[in-house]
């Protein structure tokens, strides 16, 4: 979520919620009003709340199949995502979806399931390449036609292991990499997704259709992307678990990207413990990803093992207490989670300050601007699309205002085109200050210091109103720091406030992942503060 807050001062931003026959409507005249329809309320859903295992289990037991299961995430779909609060958290839905879970069944009948994921519903960020009848859009217009022609290595592991790809969700269109007045959660292909809990307000980050899907019940499990707090700012501002992994453990290659240094998909779930077998799903080395060479014996197949019950007793929290400047309800939330810690068994290291907090906040902007040039452009010849380079999308966008730019521009593409090369002095310079000042000079520095498992702090502040005048508010929050220096980051739903979900985050060392698993589960087990949205119109002030 730093992202935003670094976009005010930097100039920088980086952070579709309509059916297939809703692409065909100009978005921005399209948006929702921020209330319910009048007289529907969401009706009791069977699939409530439900997590990967119980879903398995039933499948197991033959009390449901897997063509089932996406029938009635199809009706939710219908009734949430697009009438009744109209979340707009989907942006198309697989065409093939059901056919595809009719042939998992049968398979499963016949073999047994190849995984925990098989027959499972999951929802995919539209900057995800499928190979299918879905469009791959970055939530843009201009990538509108013309389906991706091979699948991502994402989308590959999830058909590997049986999962059903559900649809696409909407998010901020170019992973919030266009404008620094942007609105999160608005695409001119989707419109805006609304928050669960509160429709007047944001689910915050580029991956907002997928926090707020997730969170609405509409799949089992999502797959979100993060440059700098796309994962983990709307999986706490909505509710869910959110893992931003090691940069590597999770190929990048058929992603449409903004930067290579920071860019990662991420599991976004309603518990740990289905987050933890999504990552397991998604792990892998990639051939055309070399940062996944660097997995290389730190990649497993099983996180679930990792869900210990205990995971806190004994371990050493380091609290970055320089991040609880949100307001004196998050603070208030924190000083709760820190206190259940140390019942649960934990040292607390009170506070564990990161020396450089802010220090690298210029050359992420820096870097970003260079890298999304290089690596769009590379994207785009590979994907063979109607526009092929950057410049061409900042063409197409002016030629195509009205649905496009009714709201924010495209400051940030413009100032990306401006760059030069990656062999630029300034780009490398810039690059290795991001990683001194977060890697040796920050996170592991703090960690060295004071012998620390992980490093903690609130995710996030509440949600904003969504204001397509303003652009997002800013807001403080620790995502940036393991974003920037490629390390594991989890949230994980901490409390509310005025009805509206708090995350706390667990950070720590490159390919930490298991370490952090364990800790975020057992704080998970022990609060038990996930609960799911009533849609509200606005928020409750007495909740």
């Amino acid at each position: 979520m730093k992202r935003r807050t670094f976009l005010s001062t930097t100039a920088l931003a980086s952070f579709a919620a309509t059916s297939t026959k809703a692409q065909e409507q100009k978005p921005h005249a399209s948006v929702p009003d921020l209330a319910h329809a009048p007289g529907v309320e969401p009706k009791p859903f069977l699939l409530d709340e439900i997590t990967i295992a119980e879903l398995q289990n039933r499948m197991k037991q033959g009390e449901l199949t897997s063509k089932r299961i996406v029938e009635l995430y199809l009706e939710r779909i219908e009734q949430i995502d697009q009438r009744g609060p109209a979340i707009r958290s989907v942006i198309e839905i697989n065409p093939d979806a059901l056919a595809i879970a009719q042939s998992l069944d049968a398979e499963y009948k016949a073999k047994g399931p190849r995984s925990p994921l098989h027959g499972i519903p999951v929802l995919i960020k539209d900057n995800i390449d499928t190979a299918d009848r879905m469009q791959t859009t970055a939530g843009s217009l201009a990538l509108v036609g013309q389906p991706a022609p091979r699948d991502s290595f994402v989308a590959g592991r999830l058909r590997a292991a049986g999962a059903v790809i559900l649809g696409k969700t909407n998010l901020s269109e170019w992973a919030n990499f266009r404008s620094t007045h942007s609105t999160s959660g608005w695409s001119g292909r989707g419109g805006q997704t609304k928050h669960p809990y509160a429709l007047d307000r944001n689910p915050c980050g580029s991956s907002s259709g997928t926090g707020a899907g997730i969170s609405a019940n509409l799949a089992a499990v999502g797959v979100g992307t993060e440059t700098d707090g796309s994962v983990v700012c709307p999986s706490s501002m909505c509710g869910i678990v959110g893992i931003k992994p090691t940069l590597g453990l999770i190929s990048r290659s058929g992603i449409i990207p903004i930067a290579h240094s920071q860019d990662t998909a991420g599991p976004m779930a309603r518990s740990v413990s289905d987050a933890a077998i999504l990552l397991g799903g998604l792990a892998g080395i990639d051939a055309q990803d070399p940062a996944t060479q660097a997995s290389t014996g730190k990649s497993l197949v099983d996180y679930t093992q990792f869900l210990d019950p205990n995971g806190l007793r004994g371990a050493r929290i380091g609290i970055a207490r320089q991040y609880f400047n949100i307001g004196p309800a998050v603070t208030a939330i924190m000083e709760e989670c820190i206190d259940l810690m140390r019942k649960q068994g934990a040292e607390i290291v009170d506070p564990a300050n990161l020396s450089t907090f802010e220090g690298w906040r210029d050359t992420e902007t820096e870097v970003l601007l260079y890298e999304f040039k290089a690596d769009l452009n590379s994207y785009l010849a590979a994907r063979g699309t109607a526009v092929t380079s950057l410049a061409d999308c900042i063409a197409f966008n002016r030629a195509h205002r009205a649905e496009e730019m009714p709201y924010f521009e495209q400051e940030l593409m413009e100032m990306s085109q401006a760059k030069g090369p990656l062999t630029e002095k300034a780009y490398k310079k810039a690059l290795a200050a991001n990683h001194r000042l977060t890697r040796k000079e920050g996170i592991d520095a703090v960690l060295n210091k004071y012998k620390l498992d992980a490093i903690c702090g609130p995710t996030a502040g509440p949600s904003w109103l969504t204001d397509w005048v303003a652009g997002d508010r800013t807001d403080s929050g620790c995502a940036s720091p393991p974003a920037v220096a490629g390390y594991p980051h989890i949230t994980v739903p901490a409390g509310f406030k005025f009805g509206l979900p708090l995350g706390i985050s667990f950070f720590g060392a490159a390919w930490s992942e298991p370490k952090l698993i364990r800790i975020a589960y057992c704080f998970e087990q022990a609060r038990k503060a996930r609960r799911k949205p009533e849609f509200l119109p606005s928020v409750n002030f007495y909740a």
